[in-house]
């Protein structure tokens, strides 16, 4: 919760609206906006976003009810609060029909006013937190673990306590699999925003139009398919932190919008004018050399100096191989339950000699195919695939799947590649118990793509 809320007081007249924004701003946890008229005000409520708005039924040009039936109509999300006489009870139940959150009669005693306001507040506060987690899935995998000992990685831990403690944007840069945004939610968790939302978005994986809607929001109808208002990953992430991946993959356009927003502080809907004040930190990562980037003319070098301020270089998995051991360790560790791999000693010295140019996640990814495939509990290195520096005899992922996949059939007849491949599929499929996802992850191909496989060879689970 941010420590300032919004708040818009609207009287016609200048002494109760001086006195009520005086004793709302005494305790310093509201900013306060005052408004004549109520014209005036649905002008300010439409260009700004207020948590609460304290509005006198009786005005000039505009009544509170008006008001308040504008506001719902244009879907302002703001709590509205209505200032009422002794003898107008109608009209506070009037208020209350249309949405408003409460009335008050005045003359009003300041601390009603403080606790009624306050706890609109929290209202608002709230509707907006669930609101974000409907747009969004916040992963909570519990508290990232920065697996290793070598230099290279403790020089990475030391730098992400250093810079935890401030609010300054972050650029995590490595190649592809190092655990870039490892990096960024330990960065979170450490710092004072850990209780905020923790929300990232690969930038690269999007087109424009649906990576501007993603990050701003829209408005109901604001383009085909709007069937409803969205909340942005800025308003989602507000109080919290934005994991901006893969930032170097941003077009021109989107770099434009971006650093405005992050200078400003404001985000504006798709389809709307009223802005929205957030308090995010970003913290943004690329497998480029965004400065290479910037000074070829890929990159605009006044957003390349805003995400910046503190660089943080991942070292991939080949320049800390002594963290090996430590990792498959850890990947063991979260394996299926029940089973439990040991990599003998010529396994491991294959592990340590190899380049690993998927890093981090190519081993996760091996052991998580051993611990699905492999029979037995000790993998040897015959045991690995072929890459891993062995004779192609011995060149399958797992030993069960070498035996499915094999060039011919006992008597020596020869299989036909087709072949090979169906009984490959077959025995993943198999392994993993028919869960395709699992499967397609193991496969290394996309659910489509899995699905037209079991299809062209008439696949089918076993009863």
């Amino acid at each position: 919760m941010p420590d300032v809320f919004h708040v818009l007081v609207v009287d016609d007249d200048t002494d109760v609206r001086g006195l009520l924004a005086a004793v709302l701003e005494n305790d310093g946890t509201a900013k306060v906006t005052e408004a004549a008229s109520g014209a005036e005000a649905m002008n300010i409520l439409g260009r700004e976003e207020f948590d609460v708005a304290v509005v006198d039924v009786q005005l000039p040009d505009h009544s509170g009810l008006e008001i308040l039936r504008w506001a719902r109509a244009a879907e302002i999300d703001t709590e509205l609060i209505v200032l009422t006489g002794h003898a107008d009870v109608e009209t506070a139940v009037e208020a209350m029909r249309l949405g408003a959150y409460d009335f008050i009669t005045k003359p009003c005693k300041n601390a009603e006013l403080r606790e009624v306001v306050a706890k609109a507040f929290e209202k608002k506060a709230l509707r907006r937190e669930n609101s974000a987690l409907k747009e969004v899935i916040i992963r909570r995998d519990g508290l990232p673990n920065v697996v290793g000992a070598s230099a290279e990685i403790r020089e990475v831990l030391a730098v992400i306590t250093r810079v935890a403690g401030s609010d300054s944007p972050v650029l995590v840069q490595g190649e592809s699999g190092t655990g870039k945004e490892l990096v960024a939610r330990s960065i979170h968790l450490q710092s004072s925003r850990a209780a905020r939302p923790f929300v990232s978005i690969n930038c690269g994986a999007l087109p424009d139009t649906l990576l501007e809607s993603e990050l701003f929001g829209h408005k109901k109808g604001a383009f085909s398919g709007a069937i409803a208002s969205r909340v942005g990953l800025f308003e989602a992430a507000n109080g919290g932190t934005l994991f901006l991946d893969e930032i170097g993959e941003m077009s021109p356009a989107m770099q434009v919008r971006l650093l405005r927003v992050l200078d400003s502080g404001e985000v504006r809907r798709v389809g709307e004018e009223r802005v929205f004040h957030v308090d995010v930190r970003v913290v943004a990562a690329t497998a480029k050399d965004l400065a290479r980037e910037a000074g070829d003319g890929h990159f605009r070098w006044d957003l390349f100096y805003r995400v910046s301020t503190i660089v943080i270089p991942v070292p991939p998995l080949r320049r800390r191989r002594s963290d090996i051991p430590m990792l498959v360790d850890h990947f063991v560790g979260q394996g299926r339950r029940g089973k439990v791999l040991r990599f003998s000693a010529d396994a491991m010295e294959r592990l340590l000699d190899y380049g690993w140019p998927g890093n981090i996640r190519e081993l996760r990814n091996l052991v998580e195919r051993l611990h699905i495939l492999h029979e037995g509990s000790e993998v040897r290195a015959n045991d690995l695939p072929v890459e891993f520096g062995h004779a192609p005899a011995a060149a399958a992922a797992t030993a069960p799947a070498a035996r499915a996949a094999a060039p011919s059939e006992p008597g020596g007849v020869m299989v036909p590649l087709a072949e090979v491949e169906r009984r490959h599929v077959e025995l993943v499929l198999q392994a993993t118990a028919w869960n395709k996802a699992r499967a397609a992850r193991v496969l290394e191909v996309d659910i489509k793509t899995l699905n037209k496989k079991i299809r062209d060879f008439k696949l089918a689970p076993a009863d």
